[in-house]
């Protein structure tokens, strides 16, 4: 049976059509700002029309591409759709999909990759051009014209009052309850006139439970039923286990010296498998009466909620497995007390993250013997996914820390180096870094010295030999000795691994 429908404003059920209908409204050069973050809330009709004609387009050779804006990554629907008919000629600010992936580093898509929080003030500052067309999904339309935000918020706010046209996709899919859960803050004014953001607790609800819109501005409305692209995670495997137990000792060390209070700080954890399993350490752990200020809502911070551990989170957009999904709808009204979703220029303010005094944990693909962090490139060229939110983190966390295992491609390559083959995250950013083999606390320590402990604690042990002997020998013999380096061999820690066909 078909579900009874969203669209409750009258003037707006006047703009009712079809995806391929609404796509004919979009022209080659705009510039698009869609929904989604994360796999969720993203527009699941539009693009997949969208696509289909731009691949006639481009039969008939009639160039057609677009900029992509988004809050972050989004799905194959969206995403993988229009860079598999070369629809894009410019995306940002992150994206995880093989087919962009691919794109981007054959140099046949443009590619910005900035952090989350400067996406919606760029567009604001003017620093992007003009947005010519938002593409936002809703969870419904109420008789006044205001909107029930999805899954996730992004930069949804901004796409719908900066866009010239607005696009509105309602998908009854969403739960009808996820009314009352966001919290939209209309309060951000441009230098010289901006105010503090009060925001003081991860909980405080400061702005509003919809998204408003010009309705003049609205263009056409698609009625849609079809589900977030959910993310699977693997069980806690023995690395992430032995990750998330030195993160842990870590934390009862800093509580015992007075550090840390005995509920901690508000938690920030970026995306992946390893973040789950320091979510499940924490649960199993001995800290009560925790809170959360992060970016997604993952499966392991809904289990702390279920257990009691965590007793608030702040997001600005889930990104669950089929289980736990089916667990927050379950219980839905529980969570709702407990969760607050909000536009990603607050969950991600660095005024705010440092007045909550957040602490960062993030992932990274390697890092050097001085802290310097690479977590977007691999051989220094071709990028991963992007930086995401974690340099909004890590800039301004009371406690940065940075994770991963060891060594990678089957103990092919080591993941502490000498010097990192892309800078995302300066020495100056990353206080902790932590492998299955240690913790490194860099905290007050000299280049020199944190070599030594990065070394000690992090290194893989088949590395642990060639890593010391390189730090001897530049300390011996390199140009300076306040970071030394020797800056040939150096790179060629990465390149001998290519050459030898291993990457």
């Amino acid at each position: 049976m078909k579900p009874a429908s969203r669209i409750l404003c009258k003037a707006l059920q006047e703009k009712i059509m079809t995806a391929e209908q609404a796509a004919l409204l979009i022209s080659s050069g705009d510039n698009v700002g869609m929904s989604g973050f994360t796999g969720s809330g993203y527009p699941k009709a539009l693009p997949l029309a969208l696509a289909k004609r731009i691949e006639d387009a481009n039969s008939a050779g009639q160039k057609f591409r677009i900029g992509v804006w988004t809050g972050a990554s989004t799905a194959p629907e969206l995403d993988g759709a229009l860079a598999k008919v070369d629809g894009v000629e410019m995306r940002l600010p992150y994206q995880s999909d093989p087919v962009c992936r691919q794109r981007i580093n054959a140099g046949e898509m443009e590619y910005l990759d900035i952090h989350l929080s400067h996406v919606a003030q760029f567009v604001w500052f003017g620093f992007l051009g003009k947005l010519d067309i938002a593409v936002v999904e809703v969870a419904g339309i109420l008789e006044d014209g205001r909107l029930i935000p999805s899954s996730s918020v992004g930069n949804n706010k901004t796409w719908l009052d900066q866009a010239g046209k607005v696009i509105l996709e309602v998908n009854s899919w969403q739960d009808s309850r996820l009314e009352g859960m966001h919290d939209i803050y209309y309060g951000t004014n441009l230098p010289p006139h901006r105010q503090p953001i009060p925001l003081v607790r991860p909980q405080d609800r400061i702005g509003d439970s919809y998204l408003c819109c010009d309705p003049d501005k609205i263009i056409a409305v698609i009625e849609t039923h079809s589900p977030d692209r959910n993310t699977g995670f693997s069980a806690p495997d023995e690395n992430s286990r032995l990750i998330a137990g030195h993160i842990l000792e870590f934390f009862q060390h800093e509580v015992k010296r007075g550090r840390l209070p005995k509920e901690l700080l508000p938690l920030q954890s970026g995306v992946g498998n390893i973040a789950n399993a320091v979510m499940a350490g924490l649960n199993k752990g001995p800290f009560e009466n925790l809170t959360a200020y992060t970016e997604v809502l993952q499966d392991g911070m809904l289990e702390m909620i279920q257990s009691g551990k965590l007793v608030s989170a702040s997001a600005t957009a889930f990104s669950l497995s089929d289980g736990a999904l089916a667990e927050l709808y379950a219980h839905f009204d529980e969570y709702k007390e407990k969760i607050v979703l909000r536009p990603q220029e607050i969950s991600n303010h660095p005024e705010v993250i440092r007045r909550l005094g957040v602490i960062a944990m993030n992932g990274m693909i390697e890092a050097d013997l001085y802290g310097n962090v690479n977590s977007t490139h691999v051989m220094g060229s071709s990028i991963m996914n992007g930086i995401g939110g974690s340099g909004d983190f890590a800039r301004n966390a009371y406690i940065s820390i940075f994770m991963t295992p060891s060594q990678a491609k089957d103990g092919q390559i080591s993941c502490i180096v000498p010097m990192v083959s892309h800078v995302d995250h300066t020495e100056h950013d990353v206080q902790v870094l932590v492998t299955e083999q240690g913790l490194a606390d860099l905290r007050g320590l000299s280049p020199t010295q944190r070599a030594k402990v990065i070394i000690e604690n992090c290194a893989h042990p088949d590395f642990k030999p060639a890593l010391q002997d390189y730090q001897k020998r530049s300390r011996d013999h390199s140009f300076g000795k306040h970071t030394p380096h020797l800056l040939d061999e150096a790179l060629s820690w990465h390149q001998r691994y290519l050459t030898n066909g291993h990457m």
